[in-house]
């Protein structure tokens, strides 16, 4: 049954999104993109046109749209007629697309935990600070609701729930690595929203250990890991989304995520927040202007968007899962890589962009044929993983695995 489907947002991981839809719009039906910018929501319409990624003849339209209106959002998802809202805008809106789902009876995806403007880092876990208190109004209504349906989180949280299905008894430890070993050839970058991005690593890092929450500051403590393709590649533990839910499904008492930086990108960020630049408090300039400085940051920084048609390189994204299987210790690396030129080539966004949207098109996909319409609010190691790997597969984000018996592509027959 084709359910149509509203993308919210008009980024780079939009972009993904919405031309993955429209290649499985024979499934989702009609595809409708909503930003308060419904220019951008045009230009990646055209974009599905120029590259022919509809798969049948179908309704595509763009909308101007301000999310943070619990009404606006209601009144488009009716006329619109959609069944499945996928929220791939600001983190802010989270709440409030949410909330006009479970008013108009529309599943809803994203891809990223909910943020208060105001708040940074807030006490953990933080799903239950906003999304978890409205599971009940969610499954009372009956309402999918499918959180973090990203790569991390999501795809890693597959890779998480897939290790203790198939490969252990007892799983000890989850090590969640993201690098980048792109080049997109800019000074200074973010992949992402810069205000997103920076928020995430101005306060205290999270992380799972011992059972229990602990924290450190950001940069303090390294690892270099060897991963497939990309070689040796320091990174720096930091909180992120998925060890919030993993650590209350998964019942593992050490989980971490571990992300990529160079040296370049440390020092940019350590200037900036000693000089007070990432704060988001407004400031008032000596002409009595009032600004915030980290989105002033955000204005003079390249549109991550803009970066894909030089990138270049690969991103290697996984878990390393330690544990025992039949009474002996076992360690796995689930992963994926991916090309930032491929994902340009294919749909006009980098990589990083790519991995995030991908998975979130695949969810709807899932949705739609009923595999993953389960009413209620969920993370996705709640999930049956193998349908939502084996769809990533097909749909240009191979799994592979490396254990003992080497290095492979992950056989989910």
């Amino acid at each position: 049954m084709k359910k149509n489907v509203l993308i919210i947002g008009a980024g780079g991981v939009a972009q993904v999104v919405a031309h993955k839809c429209a290649q499985n719009n024979d499934v989702l039906g009609d595809i409708h993109i909503a930003s308060r910018t419904v220019e951008k929501c045009r230009r990646i319409v055209d974009s599905i046109r120029e590259k022919k990624s509809l798969r049948i003849s179908g309704t595509l339209a763009a909308h101007a749209l301000d999310a943070m209106d619990v009404e606006a959002v209601k009144a488009l998802i009716v006329k619109t007629e959609s069944r499945i809202v996928i929220n791939v805008g600001s983190t802010f809106v989270n709440m409030s697309v949410l909330s006009a789902c479970i008013a108009t009876g529309a599943a809803y995806i994203d891809t990223a935990i909910h943020e208060d403007p105001m708040k940074i880092c807030e006490t953990p876990p933080w799903y239950a600070n906003y999304e978890w208190k409205r599971r009940a109004e969610c499954e009372a209504a009956g309402i999918t609701t499918i959180l973090g349906a990203g790569f991390d989180p999501g795809v890693v949280n597959a890779y998480a729930a897939l290790a203790r299905d198939a490969y252990f008894d007892r799983i000890d430890s989850i090590d969640i690595v993201d690098v980048n070993a792109g080049n997109h050839g800019r000074y200074f970058a973010t992949n992402f929203d810069p205000e997103i991005n920076f928020r995430e690593f101005t306060g205290e890092v999270w992380s799972w250990q011992n059972g229990g929450w602990t924290s450190n500051q950001m940069f303090e403590i390294r690892k270099d890991w060897d991963l497939p393709v990309v070689g040796v590649s320091p990174t720096y533990m930091t909180g992120h989304d998925e060890i919030h839910s993993l650590s209350r499904n998964l019942g593992v008492p050490d989980i971490r995520f571990w992300m990529g930086f160079g040296e370049r990108y440390i020092t940019v960020f350590t200037v900036l927040k000693n000089l007070g630049l990432l704060s988001e408090r407004p400031v008032t300039t000596a002409e009595g202007q009032q600004v915030v400085p980290l989105k002033v940051v955000k204005a003079v920084l390249p549109d991550p968007s803009s970066l894909a048609p030089d990138y270049t390189g690969k991103t290697c994204i996984g878990d390393f899962v330690k544990g025992t299987k039949d009474g002996k210790e076992r360690e796995i690396f689930i992963y994926n890589v991916a090309d930032h030129a491929e994902a340009y080539a294919e749909v006009g966004s980098q990589g990083i962009s790519y991995t995030a949207g991908v998975p979130a098109a695949a969810a709807a996909v899932l949705v739609a044929a009923g595999a993953w319409d389960v009413k209620k609010m969920v993370n996705v190691e709640e999930l049956p993983p193998v349908p939502f790997l084996g769809l990533l597969d097909r749909m240009g984000l191979p799994t592979r695995i490396k254990d003992e018996q080497g290095d492979r592509p992950l056989d989910l027959a």
